[in-house]
C-alpha cells in the first residue's frame, strides 16, 4: 500500500511537471522605470549622468544577474561594430572603416562610475557594448529592485544613427545614449552586442531631465514638463527664464509612459512647428533653419497628419498624444514617439522616409517584436503598410503597391545569396541579403498572406494583431496564429516555408489540350514551397471564369477575391503532388487565355509559364 501511494504521488508530480512544462511560455514581460538626469557639455560633447532604474521581475525565474547595453562603446577602434564593418564584403557606406580612424575626442563611450542594487555596491564587467552585472541579491519572481548608477558619456562623431554634427549640421542626435537594461523574456537574456543592426528592449516609464546650453532646442521621446518654467521657446510658446535655468543652461524635463526607448536630438538652429493630428495628437517638427528645406518641411506636416490617420485606421489607434519628426541622424530611424531623419531631401524622399519611419511606431514601438531575431517582422510589416499609405495619400492607383518589394525578393533569389529569415540580423553573410530579407521579403510575407487568406481577412488580421499584442513582444507565431483565427485556415506551412527556409514558389501551366468538348489543363509545381492556386480564364465570348485549387493542408478556403467573376472551387491540391489536372467545361476553341494569379501577389519566381494563350 505504501509503495502504491508513492507511485501515485510520483505519477501526480510527473503529470504536474509535464503540465507546467507545456505551459511555461504563458505570456509575461519584464518592466523597468527609468529616472535619469544628464548634464551635457556642448563644447566637448561629454555628459555626466545619473540613473535610477526600478526593475520588476515578472518572469517565473529568479534572476542572479542582469545586463545593460552600452551602445556608444561601439564607436571605438577595435569594437565589434568596427571589426565587422571592416570584414564584411559589402560594408554600410556610412560606416566602412571610419570607426577605426576615430581619435580619442571623436569616439563614443559610456563609462559606468558606480552601480548599486538597493544601496549595495555591485560587481560588474564591461564587455564591449554590454555591461555584465552580478547581483548583490537575486530578484525573485514578482519582486522589484532598484539600481542606481553614475555614468559618463561621450557622443561620437556621427557615423551610424547616433552622433554629433551630422552631415547636415545637426548638433546632437542622441539615440541609444544611456545605459539600457537588456531584455529578458521566455528565451532568456538578449544581451547581444551592438553591431549596427536592430534592438529589443524592456517596456517601462521614463522620466528624463536634460541640462544643456540655453541656446539649444530639444525634441524627442515623451512629453515636455512645465515648459513655462524653462526659459526657452517650445511648442510655439514664448517664455522667460524660470526656476530650472542654470548659468547659461536650461533643463528640459520629459516624461514618457509605457515605452521601451528614449531618444532626443538638440540643435541651436532648430525651427519647431506643431500641428494637430487625429485624436488631438500633437505632431511636432524640428528642422534646421534653412530656406532650402523649409518649403518641403512645411509641406510634410499636413501629410504626416494624413499618415497618422491612415495607420490609425488600418492598424490601430496611436495611443500617445505626441509624435515628433526630427531632422538628425544619418538617414531615417524610428524611435519611441519620434523619428530622426536627414532633412535635405527632395520632397518625395522626405515624405517616403517619414511614412516608413512613422509606420514603425506601430510595427516595433507598439508591436515590439525582437528586431535582432525577427527583423522581417518590423521592417517588412512597416514596408508593407507604408507602401499602401504612400500609394493612397499620393493619389496612386497601383493595384499592388508592394510590387517593388516583390522585385527586391526576386533579385535576392537570383543572386544565390539568400539566407532564411530566421537568421539573426547580425549573422547574415552580407548586408544586401539582410536588407532584402528584412524589408522586401518581410513585406511580401504580408502581401502574399493576403493572397492566401483573402485581402479582407488580411485587413482584419492586422487590426486583431494590434489589438491583441500592442505593448507586448509578439513573435512570428503570433502573427500566424492571428491570421489563423481570423481566416479559419491552418497556416503553419506558410510561416515555416517562407521564413525558416529558402524554398521558392514556382508554378506553371504545362499542358492545355482538347478533351472532346472539354479542355484539359495541367499545372505543375516546380518550386518546393506549395501554395493555393487561383487560375483565371478569358473565354472567346468575352466572359471570364476563375478556378480555385486550395492547398489541402490549409484545411479551409479563402473567399472569392473577385465576386464579379464566377469561381469554381476544385478539389484540394496535396502539396506532395507535383502536378494537378482539371477540365474546363468548354471546348478548347472557346478558351482564349488563362493565367495563374493575375494579381502577381503570389511570389512565383518564374512567371513566364504562368500564362497560356490560344494562338
Amino acid at each position: 500500500m505504501k509503495n502504491a501511494y508513492k507511485l501515485l504521488v510520483m505519477v501526480s508530480l510527473f503529470a504536474f511537471a509535464k503540465a507546467y512544462a507545456q505551459n511555461n511560455t504563458s505570456y509575461w514581460q519584464q518592466h523597468v522605470d527609468y529616472e535619469m538626469e544628464i548634464d551635457m557639455n556642448v563644447n566637448n560633447y561629454q555628459y555626466d549622468g545619473k540613473q535610477k532604474l526600478v526593475y520588476t521581475n515578472n518572469s517565473p525565474e529568479t534572476l542572479d544577474r542582469v545586463y545593460y547595453h552600452l551602445y556608444f562603446n561601439a564607436f571605438q577602434p577595435g569594437s565589434e561594430m568596427d571589426v565587422r564593418s571592416r570584414n564584411i564584403a559589402d560594408p554600410d557606406g556610412r560606416v566602412k572603416d571610419r570607426i577605426s580612424k576615430l581619435g580619442p575626442d571623436e569616439i563614443g563611450f559610456i563609462k559606468v562610475n558606480s552601480l548599486t542594487q538597493d544601496g549595495k555596491k555591485l560587481n560588474y564587467e564591461v564587455a564591449g557594448t554590454v555591461l555584465e552585472v552580478q547581483l548583490a541579491a537575486p530578484i525573485a519572481p514578482g519582486a522589484s529592485t532598484t539600481f542606481n548608477m553614475d555614468f559618463k558619456g561621450q557622443v561620437p562623431v556621427q557615423i551610424r544613427r547616433s552622433g554629433r554634427n551630422n552631415k547636415e549640421g545637426v548638433a546632437l542626435s542622441m539615440t541609444q545614449w544611456y545605459p539600457k537594461m537588456a531584455e529578458y523574456d521566455f528565451e532568456g537574456w538578449h544581451a547581444h552586442p551592438y553591431i549596427a543592426r536592430e534592438f529589443h528592449s524592456v517596456w517601462g516609464d521614463f522620466d528624463v531631465k536634460i541640462t544643456i546650453d540655453e541656446n539649444y532646442t530639444v525634441g524627442g521621446t515623451g512629453y515636455l514638463q512645465d515648459p513655462e518654467d524653462m526659459g526657452h521657446g517650445y511648442a510655439g510658446t514664448s517664455m522667460k527664464p524660470g526656476k530650472n535655468a542654470k548659468r547659461g543652461k536650461l533643463q528640459w524635463h520629459f516624461k514618457a509612459p509605457n515605452v521601451h526607448d528614449f531618444t532626443w536630438a538638440a540643435d541651436p538652429e532648430y525651427v519647431h512647428d506643431v500641428i494637430m493630428g487625429e485624436n488631438d495628437t500633437e505632431l511636432h517638427f524640428f528642422y534646421k533653419n534653412k530656406e532650402s528645406i523649409k518649403a518641403n518641411w512645411k509641406k510634410l506636416q499636413p501629410m504626416t497628419a494624413d499618415l497618422l490617420a491612415f495607420y490609425n485606421k488600418h492598424v490601430g489607434t496611436y495611443p500617445y498624444k505626441q509624435y515628433s519628426v526630427i531632422q538628425g541622424g544619418d538617414g531615417g530611424m524610428e524611435y519611441a514617439m519620434s523619428t530622426l531623419i536627414t532633412g535635405e531631401r527632395k520632397f518625395g524622399s522626405l515624405f517616403g522616409v517619414t511614412a516608413h519611419e512613422m509606420a514603425h511606431t506601430w510595427f516595433q514601438f507598439l508591436l515590439a517584436s525582437n528586431e535582432a531575431k525577427h527583423e522581417w517582422m518590423d521592417e517588412g510589416f512597416t514596408s508593407y503598410i507604408s507602401a499602401l499609405a504612400e500609394n493612397e495619400l499620393t493619389g496612386g492607383d497601383n493595384p499592388n503597391p508592394v510590387a517593388g518589394s516583390y522585385r527586391g525578393y526576386y533579385y535576392l533569389v537570383k543572386s544565390g545569396k539568400e539566407q532564411p529569415q530566421t537568421t539573426h540580423a547580425d549573422r547574415y553573410n552580407e548586408n544586401m541579403p539582410y536588407s532584402i530579407a528584412a524589408y522586401s521579403k518581410g513585406a511580401v510575407f504580408l502581401a502574399q498572406l493576403g493572397y492566401v487568406i483573402g485581402e479582407d481577412n488580411l485587413k482584419k488580421t492586422l487590426k486583431k494583431y494590434f489589438d491583441d499584442f500592442a505593448f507586448k513582444h509578439p513573435t512570428p507565431n503570433d502573427i500566424k496564429r492571428t491570421a489563423e483565427k481570423v481566416s479559419g485556415m491552418e497556416l503553419d506551412w506558410y510561416l515555416t516555408d517562407w521564413t525558416q527556409t529558402t524554398n521558392t514558389i514556382d508554378y506553371g501551366i504545362t499542358s492545355v489540350e482538347a478533351d472532346g468538348n472539354k479542355t484539359k489543363v495541367t499545372l505543375t509545381r516546380k518550386g518546393l514551397m506549395p501554395m493555393p492556386i487561383d487560375l483565371y480564364v478569358d473565354m472567346a465570348d468575352g466572359s471570364q471564369k476563375s478556378y480555385y485549387m486550395p492547398l489541402r493542408m490549409m484545411r479551409a478556403e479563402k473567399p472569392n477575391p473577385t465576386p464579379n467573376i464566377n469561381r469554381e472551387q476544385l478539389a484540394d491540391w496535396p502539396w506532395t503532388n507535383p502536378t494537378y489536372t482539371f477540365t474546363i467545361d468548354a471546348p478548347i476553341s472557346k478558351v482564349k487565355m488563362m493565367k495563374i494569379d493575375p494579381t502577381s501577389k503570389m511570389a512565383d519566381i518564374d512567371q513566364t509559364d504562368n500564362v497560356w494563350e490560344n494562338k
